[in-house]
């Protein structure tokens, strides 16, 4: 059974990996499918089931003011049936790869549907698709109802649990504890051991995360990594982590925040030429991976990839992959490049500051917010066992033990990290090449 037309998601790291490699939405046995995270959803498609498609080309009317990272900001194929009712509804921005390193919509349009690979999937299944540029447009419904055919959370279902249940019996203590004259001993226990269990699910989850990552088998035809030239200013971290993958069915860019950004190589929206970009003088300044409609999907500036010894080698080999045509194009005049937006011009940060805060495990949704109540939780804890040492000595020593170990859970990763990097992976390559020299 081929996989093609297929969606991928958009780009993740850490446990969002995870959707990278398994969520996909295809067309099978005329019906829309939806894997992801080991769950399978069918939407039937013809009598019953979706019988058109409208893309509402418009943002929600507050995107961009509380969370401006939102997929939804870049619109959605409502699914309809005969009667216009809302089956469900394909968020673009969950099933646009470089998403993540673009502008709010940067892409809209016919461009949008034909990079998603949504316009050929709709297309295989038989469903029409209109365009509503308005969300008051009659053709677009009221957008309820219906399932979300998304690739689901980056973060496991298991750890989203053991955090609500363990905030919500900690905030119950919590009150309590703040409004009570007498704290019961047992009662700080509890509110000791729920503000530890944050930390200890962070670690859990990395660990789990690296099992997963070890456990995955993607068959592998070609991996390029960047041979900068000198003086680029390329970091020991960005050789190490950043790289191309062609792979069995898609082509991978991965950055050094170990974020993977997933093209499939067949299908109407698959990558399919690579393009060398010249200067007036003839000089190779970039290359261009291009998908549908000459759309550009990513760039690789040739100082960063291919500027050093061994960049030729690299060149050639991505040359080869299959499936991929290779041309060349020539800039005229002043012309910059690359023209707008596009992946693969940040993959270096600019200091190291910004390098330690891409390769840092990710977050949830609250970010700093979530570290934050953590370690107050923990602090909290320390300073109520100490509260009851006197009236219940047991459950103190407990609360407290558990209180300091949360805080050291969460400082020691923090610092192992940044002291890491500033120490060897944020300095530059040729930097840390004297350094090894000079100490021989």
């Amino acid at each position: 059974m081929t996989e093609a037309p297929a969606l991928r998601p958009a780009a993740g790291r850490g446990p969002g990996l995870e959707r990278c490699h398994g969520s996909r939405l295809s067309v099978e046995d005329g019906a829309l499918v939806l894997r992801a995270r080991g769950r399978t959803r069918r939407v039937p498609v013809g009598d019953g089931g979706v019988a058109r498609a409208v893309f509402v080309d418009a943002a929600p009317a507050d995107a961009g003011r509380d969370d401006p990272g939102r997929p939804d900001a870049w619109g959605e194929v409502r699914l309809q049936d005969r009667d216009g009712a809302q089956v469900a509804r394909i968020p673009l921005g969950d099933w646009l790869p470089e998403a993540p390193a673009l502008p709010e919509r940067a892409v809209q349009g016919e461009q949008l549907l034909e990079r998603t690979g949504v316009a050929g999937l709709l297309k295989a299944a038989g469903v029409p698709l209109h365009v509503a540029r308005d969300r008051n447009d009659p053709r677009a419904g009221s957008g309820k109802g219906g399932v979300s055919l998304g690739p689901g959370p980056a973060f496991p279902l298991w750890y989203w649990c053991v955090r609500g249940v363990a905030g919500t019996l900690w905030f119950s203590a919590f009150t309590v504890v703040v409004f009570s004259d007498t704290v019961p001993g047992r009662l700080v226990l509890l509110l000791a051991l729920t503000a530890l269990c944050g930390p200890v699910a962070r670690l859990v989850l990395r660990a789990w995360t690296r099992l997963r990552a070890g456990r995955r088998r993607v068959t592998v035809l070609e991996r390029v990594t960047p041979d900068p030239a000198p003086g680029s200013g390329a970091t020991v971290r960005f050789l190490r982590d950043t790289e191309v993958r062609v792979q069995d069915r898609d082509l991978v860019l991965r950055d050094l925040g170990g974020q993977e950004y997933w093209f499939p190589r067949t299908g109407a929206h698959a990558v399919t030429r690579l393009v060398k970009v010249l200067d007036g003088t003839g000089r190779p300044v970039g290359a261009e991976l291009r998908g549908p409609g000459e759309q550009v999907r990513a760039v690789f500036p040739w100082d960063l990839w291919f500027g050093g010894a061994d960049g030729a080698d690299g060149w050639s080999r991505l040359c080869g992959a299959p499936g991929l045509a290779v041309s060349e194009r020539r800039l005229g005049g002043k012309r910059t490049w690359p023209k707008g937006p596009v992946l693969g011009t940040g993959l270096l940060p600019r200091t190291g500051r910004d390098a330690r805060r891409m390769a840092r495990f990710p977050g949830t949704a609250a970010g700093v917010s979530s570290t934050a109540v953590m370690a107050f939780g923990n602090l909290f804890s320390v300073i109520q066992g100490v509260r009851v040492a006197d009236t219940a000595p047991g459950p103190a020593a407990v609360a407290v033990a558990a209180g300091a170990l949360g805080l050291v859970l969460q400082a020691v990763p923090y610092a192992v990290h940044e002291l890491r990097g500033r120490l060897v992976l944020d300095r530059t390559a040729a930097e840390r090449t004297t350094n090894e020299e000079a100490r021989r």
